[in-house]
C-alpha cells in the first residue's frame, strides 16, 4: 500500500466517524411551507384592506357629491356655447287706444307703428305733386262694427309717413272719422293726436253729455292718441284737452 493509499484511507474513516458523530438533518421542507402560507395570507390581506379602503374613498366622494334629501341632481351639460345676439325689438308695435259701444256697435281705435316701411306699402302723392319723406310708418285702426273705417282705400288708409320713433310731425292732429260720408252722420270717432303735455281730453255733446278719454302712447315711442265715441244724431259743441294737472290746454268749438 503507498502512501496516498493509506491516506485516502484514512480519510474515508475520518468521514465515517464524522458522520455518526453529527447525523445530517432533513431538508426543512414543512418550514418552508408554513413560512410562504403565512406569505401568502398576509400579502391577500393587505390587498383587502387597500381594496376596502378604495370601497370607502369612492363611497364618501358619491356621498360628498350626493345632493341633499328633497333635491334632485342636475343632469349633465355640454359645454355652453355662444349665446344669441338679444332679440331684436318688434318690427311692429301696436296699442289700443280705446274701445267700447256706442248706437249699439263695437267700436276701437288702435295705433300701429312699424319700424320700416312695409313691404308693398307706396306713399300717396301730396296735392303739390311731392311725396312724403319717412323712414316709418305710423297708422290709426279704427273700427266701427267690425267695419274698418276708410277700408275702401286699400290697407295703407290713415297712415301717414313718421321719421323714427320721435317724429312731432304726427301731433297735433284731430278728426271726426265714420263709416258714412266722412263722419258727419251715423256713429262717429272723435280722435285726437295730441302734444306730450296732454293727459286727457273731453267732449261735450249738444244733450250736455261729457265724454271723458285718456291719452295712451304706444311704447317706445312718441305717438300718442285719446278716442271718444259721439252717436248718431249727436253733435259736438267744444272738445277740450288737458295735462296731468287738470289745466285746459285747448278749447275747440268749430265741431258741428
Amino acid at each position: 500500500m503507498t502512501p496516498d493509499h493509506g491516506q485516502e484511507e484514512w480519510a474515508r474513516a475520518a468521514f465515517a466517524r464524522s458522520r455518526e458523530t453529527y447525523p445530517a438533518s432533513q431538508a426543512p421542507v414543512h418550514r418552508i411551507l408554513t413560512t410562504a402560507r403565512t406569505r401568502r395570507k398576509r400579502r391577500r390581506a393587505a390587498a383587502a384592506v387597500a381594496s376596502a379602503a378604495c370601497v370607502l374613498g369612492i363611497g364618501l366622494t358619491a356621498a360628498f357629491l350626493r345632493p341633499p334629501p328633497g333635491t334632485v341632481a342636475p343632469a349633465h351639460r355640454p359645454a355652453p356655447v355662444a349665446s344669441s345676439p338679444v332679440n331684436p325689438a318688434p318690427h311692429t308695435v301696436s296699442t289700443r287706444v280705446a274701445e267700447g259701444t256706442a248706437d249699439g256697435h263695437r267700436w276701437s281705435v288702435t295705433l300701429e307703428f312699424h319700424r320700416t316701411l312695409p313691404k308693398g306699402y307706396t306713399a300717396p302723392k301730396l296735392p303739390d305733386g311731392t311725396t312724403p319723406q319717412g323712414t316709418s310708418l305710423l297708422c290709426q285702426r279704427m273700427y266701427i262694427g267690425g267695419i274698418r273705417i276708410d277700408h275702401q282705400g286699400g290697407p295703407w288708409s290713415d297712415c301717414q309717413t313718421v321719421t323714427g320713433t320721435q317724429d312731432p310731425g304726427a301731433s297735433g292732429g284731430m278728426g271726426l272719422w265714420g263709416l258714412h260720408d266722412k263722419g258727419v252722420n251715423g256713429t262717429r270717432l272723435m280722435v285726437s293726436t295730441p302734444e306730450t303735455e296732454v293727459a286727457y281730453g273731453i267732449v261735450t255733446l249738444a244733450d250736455g253729455t261729457h265724454v271723458k278719454a285718456t291719452t295712451v302712447t304706444v311704447p317706445g315711442t312718441t305717438y300718442r292718441a285719446w278716442a271718444a265715441p259721439v252717436p248718431n244724431g249727436q253733435t259736438i259743441t267744444a272738445v277740450d284737452q288737458y295735462d296731468t294737472g287738470d289745466h285746459r290746454l285747448t278749447h275747440d268749438t268749430d265741431w258741428r
